[in-house]
């Protein structure tokens, strides 16, 4: 039975193909779009957390590091941060998400900072070049997207309708990819003297839980988070992406079974009298029935194994010319699995009652 299996997907090598690149296609949906979107805001949200402070101090009703906060927090209420027990350093920062034409999302996020204050925290040091001068429009860049980008020290960033000029790359990748001067970024926006956040750092004795209950005490309407809670706070910032992916995965699914369904159903009429000869020999239904359904269930899996290695292809690609991040994880693998394979059973399942309910003299006698 395995044998008339094979043979009847090899009967029709085009056919079978184009049905296996069909269910690929699916399944590149499904595990492209969710490991994109799952894959960008990790990364970012990693990179957030890197900056070597455990605490994260923004102003009441902001929604995080996305650049669009307006400069509230004035510099000066450091100090009071500070005085809370537990508390060792406290740094300033402002983001600013700003247009890019180059830009994978159109726009891109730059970190306004004092340059010593935040390396003390975050542990940047300076790879190429030298740190930026204090209010003036030079930047700096971490290494892995100057490479990526294939910029050099001494090339221009257009930033605010002027260019900034690039003095030098760092490590560690902390925060945005792209830091400037904070009094430039005031200036900028109107906002001196004023940050979008601040970085808390505990002292040696105190877990960042007690320090963070300390300063809800302390300042009640300020928000504020634990770094290492910043990867489940961008899962969970933008609800409709969850709904956007059962979509996907809805819409995957369905292709599957439909490309199953009309492959099936053509083998079907095709093969009327072959399966008329297999009844008229003692073939049962149920035999015949699990016949098409073994096809359909191979071709299903035949096209998530392509459709996985054309993703880890795009994926390595993605890579080498995008600083975008496709995570490909166990779950979503899985998830890929079962929606395929009952997509394929689905989609054999009326081409296989139709094969078993065939009577076999009139299927022996078709032309």
């Amino acid at each position: 039975m395995d044998n008339l299996v094979f043979s009847n997907m090899l009967h029709r090598p085009a056919r079978t193909v184009v049905s296996v690149l069909g269910i690929a296609v699916g399944v590149l949906l499904i595990v492209f779009t969710i490991g994109l979107a799952n894959g960008s805001m990790r990364e970012r949200a990693t990179r957030e957390a890197n900056v070597g402070a455990e605490i994260m101090f923004w102003a009441s009703g902001a929604v995080g590091m996305s650049g669009s906060e307006s400069f509230r927090l004035p510099v000066s209420m450091a100090q009071e941060i500070e005085k809370v027990e537990g508390v060792k350093t406290v740094v300033p920062i402002a983001q600013n998400s700003v247009s890019a034409d180059d830009s994978n999302t159109g726009s891109r996020l730059v970190d306004g900072v004092n340059f010593d204050e935040y390396a003390s925290v975050a542990g940047l040091k300076i790879i190429e070049g030298r740190k930026f001068a204090e209010n003036s429009d030079e930047v700096i860049i971490d290494t892995g997207w100057q490479k990526q980008k294939k910029i050099k020290v001494g090339d221009t960033l257009k930033l605010y309708e002027r260019d900034f000029k690039i003095v030098g790359t760092y490590e560690p990748a902390a925060g945005a990819r792209i830091k400037i001067s904070l009094a430039t970024m005031q200036k900028q926006l109107g906002g001196e003297d004023k940050v979008t956040a601040f970085l808390v750092k505990a002292k040696d004795g105190f877990t960042p839980e007690q320090v963070a209950e300390k300063l809800h005490a302390q300042f009640p309407d300020n928000r504020i988070v634990l770094t290492k809670d910043l990867e489940e706070l961008y899962m969970s910032s933008i609800p409709a992406l969850g709904i956007f992916l059962d979509v996907i995965i809805g819409v995957a699914a369905a292709i599957s079974a439909l490309v199953i369904l009309l492959t099936m159903y053509t083998t079907v009429t095709e093969r009327t009298r072959q399966i008329g000869i297999m009844k008229s020999l003692g073939m049962s239904n149920s035999q015949i029935a699990w016949i098409i359904t073994q096809e359909a269930l191979l071709l299903s899996f035949c096209g998530i194994i392509s459709g996985i290695i054309l993703t880890v292809f795009l994926r390595f690609i993605l890579t080498r010319v995008t600083t975008l991040t496709v995570e490909l994880s166990p779950l979503v693998l899985t998830l890929v699995f079962v929606v395929g394979l009952i997509g394929g059973a689905l989609g054999a399942l009326y081409p296989a009652l139709r094969a078993a309910r065939l009577d076999a003299v009139e299927a022996l006698s078709y032309e």
